[in-house]
């Protein structure tokens, strides 16, 4: 179906669903002036009808749990990577990996050959999301996309971004943009990608014309995989290779970032030293625990490339070591089979 058309077909069908909504609903977003300008706004940028979005957003109203979710913690200093290690690399989520892995092999082999990214990271990514589809999330998507968007200063763009994104993947679906369900963050299906990365990297992993990642995993596999080669992974490369510091030189690497800048040769000079370690540019990460010594690995790439999919270090070591728990446990199992 052509743009045209599904610009014209989506608010028909949009109004028919919620025309039993008042438009003024009490509390909801529809009465906001914010909001009142968010769909002039995508009116005139997309077509879309405001009688319609009016509809929509009086459906909808602010979410104060969302708020609550994505504040940081008061005290920085209770982040802790052997906690935060200890949610993720644990029995039930290797248990229901393996089990995964087994049941998908075939889709994870054709995906892993085609992206380069290890079958062993992309079904330690969807563990670490949403343990294999178990916890994809019950928030209105919408709800919750508009009370960050309208509600949370600090990070409003982005999620006004999203919002936006959400309206027209739900037209180019041509679904109810209150059907979809997900995190508190707008995140959605097996692998919690946000609207953006749904319209931009999912693609269809079994051929069968249409992609769903909220039910199919192969199309879930697929977009992991694609998502990580589109944003520059490395085939066969290095992720990461644990450290050792010394002096405080080093500290300025930490505050340079994560970004890969330096080589370990170089970093010598800032007490930085590292077994077996490639000599490819990579940054100093500290996995910080209170009251016991800081882990430090080199982040190669790879590493830097898991934190594209959530800007966090402690997510993209856990996504790591999950992934090499994952691979070492169905290596073992395969040996014993082969004993056998």
């Amino acid at each position: 179906m052509n743009i045209l058309l599904r610009t014209l077909i989506f608010p028909l069908c949009l109004a028919a669903m919620l025309n039993s909504a008042p438009a003024n609903a009490v509390g909801s977003f529809a009465s906001r002036h914010d909001v009142q300008s968010f769909i002039a706004e995508m009116h005139e940028k997309h077509g879309f009808d405001t009688h319609a979005l009016t509809l929509a957003f009086a459906r909808s109203k602010p979410i104060p749990a969302v708020i609550k979710a994505i504040q940081p913690p008061k005290d920085p200093s209770i982040r802790s990577w052997q906690t935060y290690r200890s949610r993720y690399v644990e029995p039930k989520r290797i248990a229901l990996g393996l089990r995964f892995w087994e049941e998908h092999r075939a889709t994870l082999a054709t995906e892993s050959a085609r992206s380069g990214v290890p079958e062993e990271i992309i079904v330690a990514i969807i563990g670490v999301e949403t343990i294999y589809g178990h916890h994809t999330g019950g928030f209105s998507t919408l709800a919750a996309l508009a009370t960050l968007a309208f509600d949370y200063p600090p990070r409003a763009s982005l999620f006004r971004h999203e919002l936006e994104e959400l309206l027209l993947l739900a037209r180019e679906e041509q679904r109810d943009p209150l059907s979809f369900k997900g995190s508190y963050a707008g995140a959605l299906g097996l692998p919690q990608f946000l609207p953006s990365s749904i319209r931009r990297y999912a693609i269809d992993g079994d051929g069968d014309g249409h992609i769903d990642i909220s039910v199919n995993p192969a199309d879930a596999i697929a977009s992991v995989a694609n998502f990580l080669k589109q944003h520059g992974w490395e085939t066969n490369g290095p992720v990461t290779v644990a450290a050792q510091v010394s002096g405080e030189k080093f500290e300025a690497l930490i505050k340079a970032g994560i970004t890969p800048q330096l080589k370990p040769s170089e970093m010598s000079e800032f007490g930085v030293s590292a077994q077996n370690a490639p000599d490819q540019p990579a940054a100093l990460i500290d996995l910080v625990t209170p009251q016991q010594p800081t882990e430090y690995v080199l982040g190669y790439q790879n590493f830097y490339v898991l934190t594209r999919y959530n800007r966090s270090t402690f997510y993209a070591m856990a996504v790591n070591e999950l992934g090499d728990a994952l691979r070492t446990e169905r290596i073992e199992r395969a040996g014993k089979e082969f004993v056998k």
